[in-house]
């Protein structure tokens, strides 16, 4: 099947997540089933609307980072789009560019924070 993708960084999102953002027909699923979408600055739906319209500001949103991958909103996707692969090449991308990083050597009390909150960040904030 011949997919056409025409924003640059709509073939990114999926060269690595495999995903066709172009699915999407912004139904609103994902965002209204969404646990953590109180504390994001923009929707699920919005980010997948920004990728589609191929603007890279998406990549400074804090929504991508927010995205706790419980796949709700992939499940809930009436047209099968795996939003959580979506964010996650996302982040991919950002890390890449170097836009975020998590620089280990400056969080303070680390002792305080149970290991795997340490091991989990330290698999999605670090290149």
């Amino acid at each position: 099947m011949l997919i056409k993708i025409s924003s640059e960084l709509a073939k990114k999102v999926f060269e690595i997540s495999g995903q066709n953002v172009y699915a999407c027909y912004q139904c609103g699923k994902c965002s209204a089933g969404c646990p953590v979408v109180n504390e994001m600055d923009l929707l699920p739906n919005q980010v997948i609307h920004l990728v589609q319209i191929g603007d890279e500001r998406v990549l400074n949103c804090k929504a991508i980072w927010i995205c706790a991958a419980c796949f709700t909103c992939s499940v809930r996707c009436p047209r099968d789009v795996d939003l959580a692969k979506v964010m996650e090449a996302l982040r991919l991308l950002t890390l890449r560019k170097g836009i975020y990083k998590l620089d280990l050597r400056r969080i303070e009390n680390v002792e305080e924070y149970p290991q795997i909150a340490l091991i989990a960040a330290t698999r999605k904030y670090t290149g």
